[in-house]
């Protein structure tokens, strides 16, 4: 696993150790971490040109912070919380280069090189990326099993936001698959989203969406003149494993996407851009971004989505560095920062 193969060093909540970063703009021990989040333990792993940061708060989050050294404390700074896959680790979500017998969950979303790709093109923020994962490892079970989730969610973006980012910090929401399911969360405890909030990427994982979720996403992006809202999906409504359909017509990412569509179309001017592959449907400015993939073979291409170069394009698409030395759905850009 990743944070075994690297140098670190682990402190236990009864240690009185002091936390100097510029993550914070000031020395702060790390109690008054545990106070704000919950913490019951603190791990640090440094390598390259980043640093691993990874605790629990309350009984059944895992939260895995991916920092940029040196922080820069003049430049912006933009926290991205990726809420993990169903069935995947931090570990497997962060990737790795593969050795014989790995699990091959360590091989389809490398967000850990994208994230070195996007701070290399990107180089005039502090991009800190954030991963989510709970103890069931599916985020609708941990809705299940915590009726509050409305309450729980927003509370722990802003606490993440405050602690980590401070006052002035954006916040990306990102998901893949059932991670989609703690963006929803977030949404339905808000009778509106906070300024702070920025970019909202579904990352074929908006499984949940119906129409109740519209009006906050709409006020969000009528009144946020910085936000954006990206949206990937295949056609899972053809797609087959052992000959069984793998979601049912109105069930999958490529449905509900297209319900998304239709509503946004009722306040928004949207175009059609067809591709070979990839289709895309976006507003003026690029506010709003769909992207769409066939499929005609009736395949799989859920993981697809994140692995070619998914996650760079869900935080760069719409900016300056939009597809420039990458390409959605083409060859690994990221290749070379596979560690």
């Amino acid at each position: 696993m990743y944070l075994q193969s690297e140098p670190h060093r682990k402190y236990t909540c009864q240690q009185n150790y002091l936390f100097r970063s510029t993550l914070f703009n000031h020395e702060a021990p790390f109690n008054q971490l545990f106070i704000l989040l919950g913490i019951r333990c603190f791990t640090i792993a440094q390598a390259f040109d980043n640093k691993i940061d990874s605790f629990r708060t309350g009984s059944d989050i895992l939260i895995t912070i991916d920092r940029p050294i040196p922080m820069k404390p003049k430049r912006p700074t933009v926290l991205v919380l990726y809420a993990l896959p169903n069935g995947n680790s931090t570990a497997q979500t962060m990737g790795k280069q593969m050795q014989e017998r790995d699990d091959w969950h360590f091989d389809i979303q490398h967000i850990r090189a994208q994230t070195i790709f996007i701070r290399q093109e990107w180089n005039t923020v502090n991009l800190i990326v954030i991963y989510l994962e709970n103890n069931y490892k599916s985020w609708p079970a941990w809705k299940q099993k915590h009726p509050d989730f409305r309450v729980r969610i927003p509370a722990l973006v802003d606490s993440l936001k405050t602690v980590l980012g401070g006052k002035d910090a954006q916040v990306y929401l990102n998901g893949h698959s059932g991670g989609g399911s703690f963006i929803f969360g977030y949404l339905a405890g808000m009778q509106a989203i906070p300024s702070y909030i920025r970019r909202i990427s579904f990352m074929d994982s908006n499984y949940g969406y119906d129409s109740s979720y519209y009006p906050v996403l709409r006020q969000w992006l009528q009144q946020n003149k910085s936000a954006t809202l990206n949206v990937f999906a295949y056609n899972d409504s053809v797609a087959l494993y052992n000959g069984k359909p793998v979601v049912s017509a109105t069930g999958g990412t490529w449905y509900r996407s297209w319900m998304m569509v239709r509503h946004f179309s009722q306040d928004w001017s949207m175009d059609y851009q067809p591709g070979d592959s990839i289709h895309s449907v976006f507003s003026k400015k690029k506010k709003i971004q769909f992207y769409f993939k066939s499929n005609l073979n009736q395949g799989i291409y859920h993981t697809h989505q994140v692995e070619y170069n998914g996650f760079i394009h869900s935080i760069l698409a719409g900016t300056p560095y939009d597809s420039k030395r990458y390409q959605y759905y083409g060859k690994r850009a990221y290749q070379e920062f596979i560690r």
